[in-house]
């Protein structure tokens, strides 16, 4: 069984994450697993604490020679900003003055109530989408295994603020590491760079929308046999475990409300030479009836604006019982470029699992055998 967990606090010592149930014999490149980290790290928008940070994997278990061993694997981030913040966060001594003016739109109220704390930084600490670096981490790990399987996946920015795209389905994604929104088309990223521009003169946030797509996913992932096993269900219950997505659209998502059926769907034909079937649409997005179809994977995103703003929002003082600016810490203007990063690493934590259930083996020799004799079954079975 698949699994992975992350642990870590935003300014604390380090973020630590375990992986368990990656085959053995799957080979690593930590210069590549690196560079997705530093792309978690860029993008228009970004606040100073990415001037600090310069995050770097460190393997601790699972791993010798490059290559898994298929037992547990153990990283680690550290964070560089802790040492600005010992004083804070030291697990042993840490100190100081309580936060006690919640932010709308963040964790710090929930979680004072749910854990009893009267300090909000025990909750924002954990809630902060720093930990997304870890899960980013992972995720390029499981990139590599899904890649060994032919399994690769691509995302771009088509939203900021009111600044929308129109990018088709088959974006250069040369253009999109060119830009500093990941926005494939330049003209929009423009814009989108003028709408932060502005949001920061005024002390405010923006949100936006970003896609994910999944290229060579064979049909058959994911499963109709229970709820909890449907691959569109398990990717948008992945995507809304970001900090800030508050939408997961598959294909033409909420538009498909207002079609017939005839335009809703994704007609089945022969191929030129009638030896294969073909779709020449994909308005599901891939997926049909919880499994994959053999189409691309589509996911739209949407991200809401970050709830720190530097211009404060009315709040209260938990402590005083009077009214309150909110707590205001170091913060960035837009996410969404970096939410592109996590949103493409938290479909790749979502289908490992499901890949591995249909062709996992102890080691990654037994499972590419397992999906060549799968798929070359399944091109067979109508022949």
């Amino acid at each position: 069984m698949f699994r992975y967990l992350t642990a870590g606090e935003s300014h604390g010592p380090a973020l630590v994450g375990i992986l368990d149930g990656l085959p053995a014999h799957l080979r690593l490149d930590v210069t590549r697993l690196n560079e997705t980290l530093a792309r978690r790290q860029g993008g228009y928008g970004r606040g100073a604490r990415m001037n600090i940070e310069r995050d770097e994997v460190e393997l601790l278990a699972g791993v010798r020679g490059s290559e898994t061993l298929g037992s547990p694997i153990a990283v680690l981030v550290r964070n560089r900003d802790y040492e600005r913040n010992r004083h804070l966060m030291d697990p042993l001594a840490g100190t100081g003055p309580a936060l006690t003016n919640p932010r709308p739109g963040h964790a710090d109220y929930a979680g004072a109530l749910k854990y009893r704390h009267r300090d909000l930084r025990n909750v924002l600490e954990r809630a902060s989408a720093r930990e997304t670096a870890m899960r980013v981490c992972l995720a390029a790990i499981c990139a590599e295994f899904l890649g060994a399987l032919g399994i690769t996946t691509r995302s771009c920015v088509t939203r900021i603020g009111a600044v929308a795209a129109e990018v088709g389905a088959q974006w250069e994604q040369d253009d999109v590491e060119a830009s500093d929104v990941r926005c494939p088309d330049a003209r929009s990223a423009e814009a989108m760079i003028a709408a932060i521009d502005a949001a920061r003169a005024a002390g405010d946030t923006l949100g936006g929308t970003f896609t994910v797509s999944v290229d060579g996913l064979p049909a058959g992932i994911g499963s109709n046999r229970q709820p909890n096993q449907r691959l569109d269900g398990v990717i948008a219950g992945a995507l809304m475990g970001m900090q800030t997505v508050k939408a997961v659209e598959i294909g033409l998502g909420s538009d498909v409300a207002s079609l017939p059926g005839s335009q809703a769907h994704d007609r089945f034909a022969l191929g030129e030479d009638a030896s294969r079937v073909v779709r020449p649409s994909n308005r599901a997005g891939g997926i049909e009836g919880g499994m994959s179809n053999g189409e691309a994977i589509v996911v739209r995103v949407s991200v809401k604006p970050i709830p720190t703003l530097m211009k404060a929002a009315p709040s209260v003082n938990l402590h005083e019982r009077s009214a309150a600016p909110a707590t205001v810490v170091r913060s960035d203007v837009c996410v969404v470029p970096a939410a592109a990063i996590v949103g493409e690493a938290m479909v790749r934590l979502a289908l490992t699992a499901p890949v591995l259930e249909k062709y996992g083996g102890d080691s990654m020799e037994e499972t590419l055998d397992n999906m060549r004799r799968s798929v070359e079954a399944a091109r067979a079975l109508f022949e």
